[in-house]
Protein backbone atom coordinates (compact mmCIF):
# COMPACT_ATOMS: atom_id res chain seq x y z
CA UNK A 1 0.00 0.00 0.00
CA UNK A 2 1.07 3.82 -0.65
CA UNK A 3 1.76 6.01 2.33
CA UNK A 4 -0.83 8.42 2.16
CA UNK A 5 -0.11 11.57 0.84
CA UNK A 6 -3.04 13.57 -0.23
CA UNK A 7 -6.35 14.75 1.31
CA UNK A 8 -9.32 13.17 1.59
CA UNK A 9 -12.39 13.68 -0.74
CA UNK A 10 -16.06 12.92 -1.36
CA UNK A 11 -15.19 10.45 -4.09
CA UNK A 12 -15.18 7.07 -3.86
CA UNK A 13 -11.48 6.28 -2.33
CA UNK A 14 -12.72 8.58 0.74
CA UNK A 15 -16.50 7.61 1.78
CA UNK A 16 -17.04 4.93 4.29
CA UNK A 17 -17.35 1.27 3.87
CA UNK A 18 -20.07 -0.89 4.03
CA UNK A 19 -19.43 -4.55 4.98
CA UNK A 20 -20.85 -7.48 6.94
CA UNK A 21 -21.57 -7.43 10.13
CA UNK A 22 -18.89 -8.59 13.43
CA UNK A 23 -19.50 -10.16 16.11
CA UNK A 24 -17.35 -11.24 19.16
CA UNK A 25 -14.13 -9.49 17.55
CA UNK A 26 -11.74 -7.95 20.77
CA UNK A 27 -8.15 -6.60 20.68
CA UNK A 28 -5.97 -7.94 24.08
CA UNK A 29 -6.62 -5.50 26.18
CA UNK A 30 -9.66 -3.70 25.05
CA UNK A 31 -12.48 -6.65 24.95
CA UNK A 32 -15.63 -5.37 21.99
CA UNK A 33 -12.93 -3.21 20.39
CA UNK A 34 -11.91 -3.09 17.26
CA UNK A 35 -9.05 -0.73 17.79
CA UNK A 36 -7.65 1.75 19.98
CA UNK A 37 -6.28 4.98 19.39
CA UNK A 38 -4.68 6.42 22.17
CA UNK A 39 -7.37 6.07 24.93
CA UNK A 40 -9.77 6.30 22.35
CA UNK A 41 -11.72 2.83 21.56
CA UNK A 42 -13.15 2.09 18.21
CA UNK A 43 -16.02 -0.44 19.22
CA UNK A 44 -17.06 -3.38 16.78
CA UNK A 45 -20.83 -1.46 17.71
CA UNK A 46 -19.34 1.37 16.40
CA UNK A 47 -18.60 -0.39 13.27
CA UNK A 48 -21.57 -2.48 12.41
CA UNK A 49 -23.66 0.65 13.17
CA UNK A 50 -22.08 2.58 10.61
CA UNK A 51 -21.67 -0.57 8.15
CA UNK A 52 -25.98 -1.21 8.98
CA UNK A 53 -26.94 2.06 8.07
CA UNK A 54 -25.38 1.92 4.91
CA UNK A 55 -26.38 -1.45 4.25
CA UNK A 56 -30.15 -0.33 5.08
CA UNK A 57 -29.40 2.30 2.60
CA UNK A 58 -28.22 0.53 -0.20
CA UNK A 59 -30.91 -2.36 0.29
CA UNK A 60 -33.63 0.90 -0.51
CA UNK A 61 -31.79 1.77 -3.77
CA UNK A 62 -33.40 -0.17 -7.41
CA UNK A 63 -29.63 -1.59 -7.87
CA UNK A 64 -29.51 -3.13 -3.98
CA UNK A 65 -27.75 -6.28 -5.26
CA UNK A 66 -25.23 -4.09 -7.32
CA UNK A 67 -24.18 -1.94 -4.56
CA UNK A 68 -24.15 -4.69 -1.72
CA UNK A 69 -22.33 -6.88 -4.14
CA UNK A 70 -19.99 -3.99 -4.94
CA UNK A 71 -18.95 -3.74 -1.38
CA UNK A 72 -18.13 -7.15 0.28
CA UNK A 73 -15.32 -8.08 1.36
CA UNK A 74 -13.98 -4.65 2.93
CA UNK A 75 -14.72 -4.55 6.33
CA UNK A 76 -11.39 -2.95 7.39
CA UNK A 77 -11.59 0.19 5.14
CA UNK A 78 -14.37 1.07 8.08
CA UNK A 79 -11.85 0.58 10.47
CA UNK A 80 -9.06 2.08 8.64
CA UNK A 81 -10.94 5.02 8.17
CA UNK A 82 -11.78 5.12 11.72
CA UNK A 83 -8.34 5.01 12.54
CA UNK A 84 -7.33 7.70 10.18
CA UNK A 85 -10.29 9.74 11.76
CA UNK A 86 -9.04 9.86 15.33
CA UNK A 87 -5.61 10.60 13.67
CA UNK A 88 -6.71 13.57 12.46
CA UNK A 89 -8.52 14.98 14.89
CA UNK A 90 -5.58 14.78 17.21
CA UNK A 91 -3.19 16.45 14.91
CA UNK A 92 -5.99 18.99 14.58
CA UNK A 93 -6.29 19.63 17.68
CA UNK A 94 -2.58 19.81 18.60
CA UNK A 95 -1.98 22.30 16.02
CA UNK A 96 -5.13 24.12 16.32
CA UNK A 97 -7.06 23.58 13.57
CA UNK A 98 -10.96 23.63 13.79
CA UNK A 99 -13.53 23.42 11.47
CA UNK A 100 -17.06 25.09 11.94
CA UNK A 101 -20.47 23.64 10.95
CA UNK A 102 -20.89 26.42 8.27
CA UNK A 103 -17.95 25.49 6.83
CA UNK A 104 -19.33 21.46 6.33
CA UNK A 105 -22.46 23.01 5.57
CA UNK A 106 -20.86 25.31 2.30
CA UNK A 107 -18.43 21.64 1.65
CA UNK A 108 -21.47 19.71 1.48
CA UNK A 109 -23.28 22.63 -1.13
CA UNK A 110 -20.17 22.59 -3.52
CA UNK A 111 -19.54 18.87 -3.42
CA UNK A 112 -23.48 18.40 -4.20
CA UNK A 113 -23.28 20.65 -6.88
CA UNK A 114 -20.42 19.92 -8.05
CA UNK A 115 -22.13 15.63 -8.48
CA UNK A 116 -25.19 17.43 -10.13
CA UNK A 117 -27.47 17.54 -7.01
CA UNK A 118 -28.04 16.03 -3.22
CA UNK A 119 -29.72 12.88 -4.60
CA UNK A 120 -26.75 12.58 -7.01
CA UNK A 121 -23.95 12.52 -4.78
CA UNK A 122 -25.65 10.18 -2.30
CA UNK A 123 -26.11 7.46 -5.20
CA UNK A 124 -22.27 8.07 -5.54
CA UNK A 125 -21.48 7.84 -2.00
CA UNK A 126 -23.75 4.51 -1.71
CA UNK A 127 -21.57 2.97 -4.68
CA UNK A 128 -18.59 3.98 -3.55
CA UNK A 129 -15.33 2.20 -4.61
CA UNK A 130 -13.91 0.91 -1.04
CA UNK A 131 -15.81 3.68 1.27
CA UNK A 132 -19.65 3.61 0.49
CA UNK A 133 -21.37 6.50 2.40
CA UNK A 134 -24.93 7.32 3.46
CA UNK A 135 -25.74 11.00 3.58
CA UNK A 136 -24.92 11.77 7.26
CA UNK A 137 -22.04 10.25 6.91
CA UNK A 138 -20.59 12.60 3.89
CA UNK A 139 -20.83 15.45 6.35
CA UNK A 140 -18.26 13.23 8.59
CA UNK A 141 -16.12 12.86 5.69
CA UNK A 142 -16.14 16.47 4.75
CA UNK A 143 -15.61 17.87 8.43
CA UNK A 144 -12.50 15.43 8.16
CA UNK A 145 -11.85 16.17 4.62
CA UNK A 146 -11.48 19.74 5.86
CA UNK A 147 -9.38 19.32 9.09
CA UNK A 148 -6.60 17.70 6.84
CA UNK A 149 -6.76 20.50 4.62
CA UNK A 150 -6.17 22.67 7.49
CA UNK A 151 -3.01 20.32 8.66
CA UNK A 152 -1.67 20.79 5.45
CA UNK A 153 -2.06 24.45 5.71
CA UNK A 154 0.67 24.36 8.69
CA UNK A 155 3.08 22.41 6.67
CA UNK A 156 5.75 23.99 4.82
CA UNK A 157 6.50 22.38 1.86
CA UNK A 158 8.15 23.77 -1.77
CA UNK A 159 5.74 21.18 -3.72
CA UNK A 160 2.72 20.21 -3.48
CA UNK A 161 4.41 16.72 -2.95
CA UNK A 162 6.75 17.92 -0.33
CA UNK A 163 3.58 19.16 1.72
CA UNK A 164 2.25 15.66 1.08
CA UNK A 165 5.09 13.92 2.19
CA UNK A 166 5.48 16.03 5.35
CA UNK A 167 1.65 15.80 6.50
CA UNK A 168 2.32 12.14 6.09
CA UNK A 169 5.11 12.25 8.29
CA UNK A 170 2.54 14.54 10.82
CA UNK A 171 -0.24 11.71 11.13
CA UNK A 172 2.75 8.92 11.43
CA UNK A 173 4.18 10.86 14.32
CA UNK A 174 0.66 11.38 16.01
CA UNK A 175 0.04 8.01 15.62
CA UNK A 176 3.06 6.93 16.91
CA UNK A 177 2.50 9.15 19.97
CA UNK A 178 -0.49 8.07 20.18
CA UNK A 179 -0.54 4.41 19.76
CA UNK A 180 -2.52 2.23 17.61
CA UNK A 181 -3.91 -1.06 18.13
CA UNK A 182 -6.09 -3.35 16.07
CA UNK A 183 -7.65 -6.74 16.10
CA UNK A 184 -5.56 -8.94 14.14
CA UNK A 185 -8.88 -9.66 12.23
CA UNK A 186 -8.68 -6.05 10.49
CA UNK A 187 -4.99 -6.42 10.10
CA UNK A 188 -2.17 -3.91 12.02
CA UNK A 189 -1.29 -0.35 11.79
CA UNK A 190 1.17 0.46 9.95
CA UNK A 191 2.59 3.45 11.18
CA UNK A 192 5.05 4.66 8.56
CA UNK A 193 2.01 3.93 5.84
CA UNK A 194 -0.71 5.50 8.33
CA UNK A 195 -2.92 2.88 7.12
CA UNK A 196 -3.78 -0.82 7.91
CA UNK A 197 -1.94 -3.75 6.26
CA UNK A 198 -2.31 -7.51 6.68
CA UNK A 199 -2.05 -8.79 9.81
CA UNK A 200 0.58 -11.61 9.80
CA UNK A 201 -1.10 -13.96 11.99
CA UNK A 202 -1.52 -17.48 9.48
CA UNK A 203 -4.59 -18.89 11.57
CA UNK A 204 -6.86 -15.47 11.07
CA UNK A 205 -8.73 -15.51 7.94
CA UNK A 206 -8.00 -12.69 6.69
CA UNK A 207 -10.73 -12.46 3.68
CA UNK A 208 -13.71 -10.52 5.28
CA UNK A 209 -16.57 -10.33 3.90
CA UNK A 210 -16.17 -13.30 1.77
CA UNK A 211 -18.15 -15.01 3.75
CA UNK A 212 -21.52 -15.07 6.19
CA UNK A 213 -22.82 -11.25 7.61
CA UNK A 214 -21.84 -12.61 10.75
CA UNK A 215 -18.33 -13.68 12.06
CA UNK A 216 -17.22 -14.80 14.65
CA UNK A 217 -13.97 -13.56 16.34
Amino acid sequence: MKRRSSALSVSAAALLVAAPLLTGCTTDAHPGAAAVVGDQEISVSQVQARVEAVRTAQRAQENAEELLAGSAGITRFAVDYLIFEQLVEHAAEQQGVTVTPREVQQARAMTEQSAGGAEELEQRALAGEGLPATGEQIDEVLRVNLLYQGLAATVDGASEQEVGERLAQLLTDTAEDLGVEVNPRYGEWDAEQVTLVDADVPWLRTDLGEGPDTLEG
